[in-house]
């Protein structure tokens, strides 16, 4: 039973993450720099992330300069490429990333 709720909530974040689409930081979020990581704070939502990897909160903060997801976690070692996946997708449900349809011309 544990484990089905566990299954459903990665099959939930994942669903909220396409790694092929662009990002970016949401519009009502600050990041703050911390010796940890960053703190992400949601104005709209006033949810409080704690970005616990410094390698974490450059890939945020460089979402919106890569062309997927994918891309921006790239530069970090293999092995740590699907737990950054996973954190972004926690983010996105969280709203505190969002896909930057701007860039995309507004398609998915």
């Amino acid at each position: 039973r544990r484990l089905g709720r566990l299954l459903l909530t990665r099959v939930t974040l994942f669903s909220q993450l396409d790694p092929a689409q662009r990002y970016r930081v949401g519009p009502r979020v600050a990041l703050r720099p911390e010796p940890f990581g960053a703190l992400a704070y949601h104005f709209g939502n006033r949810r409080l992330c704690f970005l616990k990897v410094p390698e974490l909160a450059e890939v945020v903060r460089g979402l919106g300069t890569h062309s997927s997801a994918r891309d921006a976690v790239s530069g970090l070692p293999e092995k740590h490429r699907d737990a950054c996946l996973r954190a972004l997708a926690s983010l996105a449900a969280a709203g505190v990333i969002v896909p930057d349809e701007a860039a995309s011309g507004g398609q998915p």
